[in-house]
C-alpha cells in the first residue's frame, strides 16, 4: 500500500480527533492485500499480534471515519473492506445467501455509468440525494449451487 493511502488515512483519522496508531495501521494493511471483505476472524488470521477486543474497535474507528465499510452477508457476521477511495477501485459485492460467503463483483465502466444513471434517477423519484452507491448481488456461490 501506498505512503500516501496511510498519509491520507492518518489525516483523515486526525480530523476527526483520532490517531493512527500501529493497530489502526495493521488493520488497514491487511485489507489492503484481500480481494474480498474479511470476518474479524479472518482478519486476526493475517495479523495474530493484534487482540480481538482492540481489533473490533479499531474496526469501529476506522468505519466511523470512512476509512473501512462494512458488509453485511446473510449470516451474523460482518465483513470488513476498505472504503473505495482507499482500495483504489469501486466495486459491488456478490453475497452467498446459504453459506455467507462474499465476494467483489467488478463492472465494466461503461455499465458503471448505467448502472449510476439508474440509481441517480431512482433517488431522484424518492427526493433522495444520492451520493454514491454500493450494491450486492443476492444468490448462491459456485459451492452452494452445486449442492442444489
Amino acid at each position: 500500500m501506498a505512503d500516501s493511502v496511510h498519509d491520507t488515512i492518518a489525516v483523515r483519522l486526525s480530523d476527526a480527533g483520532q490517531r493512527y496508531t500501529d493497530v489502526r495501521r495493521s488493520l488497514v494493511s491487511v485489507l489492503a492485500i484481500t480481494d474480498r471483505p474479511l470476518t474479524l476472524t479472518e482478519i486476526l488470521a493475517c495479523a495474530p499480534s493484534l487482540a480481538q477486543s482492540s481489533a473490533y474497535r479499531n474496526l469501529g474507528v476506522l468505519e466511523e471515519v470512512g476509512v473501512v465499510h462494512r458488509v453485511m452477508g446473510a449470516d451474523e457476521h460482518g465483513r470488513f473492506e476498505l472504503a473505495d477511495e482507499f482500495s483504489g477501485h469501486h466495486h459491488h459485492h456478490a453475497v452467498c445467501t446459504q453459506c455467507g460467503t462474499i465476494v467483489d463483483i467488478d463492472v465494466p465502466d461503461h455499465d458503471e455509468h448505467h448502472l449510476n444513471s439508474v440509481l441517480k434517477t431512482a433517488a431522484r423519484a424518492a427526493d433522495f440525494v444520492m451520493t454514491g452507491h454500493r450494491v450486492d448481488i443476492v444468490g448462491l456461490c459456485p459451492r452452494c449451487a452445486m449442492q442444489q
